[in-house]
């Protein structure tokens, strides 16, 4: 696979998980006991490995990772990094690892790595579509608080602590520890030509995808991308900027670390503008405002998603919007009560006034059952653990319906 020469492209991200916090404030999905693997989370990883699994949308041979320390409270040292193809469970194909330099990244900053030329043989990009890469690493020392992505909706790895060999080795013996988040990196960009751009799916678990498949890859987002690429649009890569628990204009910071992570006005710089080539913006979000744990009006949420659209385009990006689907009956804690589903209305009636957006996604009549008010039924249920809906998350074939309306919109 021949490296583009620079001057053929630019930097696209093509994967993202939202730094939300310091483990382990956030909400995860099937996440397994860590306390093995990080027994003191003040001290977080020490001299350990990790090995990240990240889904590129598109693939190329120019990377680059961006590593996060937003939440920590000391400098990081990562040592014996590198790239590879993930094989299967926590081991990387031989022969596919490539170095990357070490890197330290400051206490409440990131960090992009350098580019990184990786080069498959035998491999086009066409063929790496639906493939993930292992990123490895050693903490030397201890990490503090770790910045994390609660809810990635795929597993990944960790070592013991006090291992900092299994990083250089492709074999998955060295990470006995698994987890359904990411730890430490928030970004992944590849060089595609001029003409791609990024589309940013930005909201709370909506899109972040509680309800639907563990390792499923099955989110809207997901969905989007597949059918997109169907369509023969190479053009356009969806990220996942999504929070499970966000808010958009809540809560206060004086309160401490909130699970879902500051504000969605607040991350607008971080999780959007500082992503690369993203060119459009889609924004599902509000719910949780409405909730118990929010009590936000719609005029409060509206007012506050009208500044920052205004931002988002002052920089250059389209800025699509969405309907909210019900969360009417919510066995949810927080969720269900008719004053929330009141102030949803509310939202609603404003975005499709075109009060909020250059476009929307009419998504509330594409999952809203029109007789109770509630979810659909075959939308509400979780599509990992096979258990009743929640009533506010959709399934699997929920977030498909979702993907389906956008791409519409889309075309």
């Amino acid at each position: 696979m021949s490296l583009p020469p620079a001057a053929a492209g630019h930097w696209v991200t093509v994967w993202a998980a939202s730094a939300q916090a310091a483990y382990p404030v956030g909400s995860t999905i099937a996440q397994p006991d860590l306390r093995a693997a990080v027994p003191d989370a003040a001290l977080g990883l020490v001299d350990q490995s990790l090995r990240m699994l990240l889904r590129p949308a598109l693939w190329s041979s120019r990377l680059r990772l961006r590593l996060s320390n937003h939440f920590g409270s000391r400098p990081v040292q990562f040592r014996g990094l590198s790239l590879g193809l993930h094989q299967g469970g926590g081991a990387v194909a031989p022969g596919t690892r490539v170095g990357v330099p070490d890197q330290s990244v400051a206490a409440g900053s990131a960090a992009w790595t350098p580019a990184i030329e990786w080069i498959t043989p035998a491999a086009t990009p066409q063929m790496l579509l639906g493939r993930s890469l292992a990123f490895s690493a050693c903490v030397e020392g201890a990490s503090g608080p770790i910045t994390w992505h609660a809810k990635a909706m795929a597993t990944s790895y960790l070592s013991a602590p006090g291992d900092m060999a299994a990083a250089r080795s492709d074999s998955e013996l060295g990470f006995p520890h698994s987890t359904t988040s990411i730890f430490f990196v928030d970004a992944l960009d590849a060089w595609l030509p001029m003409e791609t751009r990024a589309l940013a799916a930005f909201g709370d678990s909506l899109t972040d995808g509680t309800a639907t498949t563990l390792n499923g890859h099955d989110r809207w987002t997901d969905v989007l991308q597949r059918e997109l690429l169907a369509a023969g649009r190479q053009d356009t890569v969806v990220v996942n900027a999504g929070v499970g628990g966000n808010q958009v204009c809540g809560p206060d910071p004086a309160a401490g670390p909130w699970r879902g992570g500051p504000a969605a006005i607040e991350r607008l710089e971080r999780d959007l503008l500082a992503l690369s080539g993203v060119r459009t913006v889609l924004w599902l979000q509000g719910i949780n405002d409405f909730s118990d744990n929010g009590q936000a009006e719609a005029d409060t949420v509206i007012r506050a998603m009208a500044g920052a659209v205004e931002r988002l385009r002052s920089q250059g990006l389209r800025v699509l919007g969405a309907t909210l689907p019900s969360a009417l009956g919510s066995t949810r804690a927080g969720h269900g009560s008719a004053l929330q589903d009141t102030r949803r209305r509310a939202f609603n009636t404003a975005v499709r006034q075109g009060l909020l957006f250059d476009a929307f996604v009419d998504l509330d009549h594409a999952l809203t059952d029109p007789d109770s008010g509630a979810l659909k039924a075959a939308y509400n249920g979780d599509s990992t653990t096979g258990e009743p809906g929640d009533g506010v998350h959709p399934n699997r074939a929920g977030h498909a319906a979702m993907a389906r309306c956008i791409l519409e919109a889309l075309r």
